[in-house]
């Protein structure tokens, strides 16, 4: 009998303001990812900007480092989703959006993830 992978959903909340913290949830989802679980990342709140390629592009955890878009993409190529929360109200420019990105989501959606989801990360 096969072992099923654990459901792991992070939910990501830091955003350019932090940019130290962006990239860890990233790193977290391509290591538990090619670990076998199934890892969603969710984007809420000022992390909805990390979609955006403008920032993406150029959004550095440290002054040397790796853009943001390279740890997105690691986590991508691992197997893991990329969700970004609908914000009502907000204007939003899709064409804008980063292609790594899966879905645009509801809060309703982000709660049924919680219920669903074995370990849930916030970072």
């Amino acid at each position: 009998m096969e072992a099923q992978s654990q459901q792991v959903l992070i939910l990501v909340a830091s955003g350019p303001s932090t940019p130290a913290r962006c990239a860890a949830p990233f790193h977290i989802a391509t290591l538990l990812a090619c670990m076998d679980a199934q890892v969603t990342l969710f984007l809420t709140g000022e992390a909805v900007r990390l979609a955006q390629q403008n920032i993406a592009n150029t959004l550095r955890a440290t002054e040397d480092g790796e853009p943001l878009l390279h740890f997105i993409r690691q986590a991508k190529d691992a197997g893991a989703r990329l969700l970004m929360c609908r914000q009502p109200g907000v204007p939003l420019d899709e064409s804008a959006l980063i292609a790594e990105l899966d879905e645009i989501s509801s809060g309703g959606e982000l709660a049924q993830l919680i219920l669903e989801a074995e370990r849930v990360l916030t970072l």
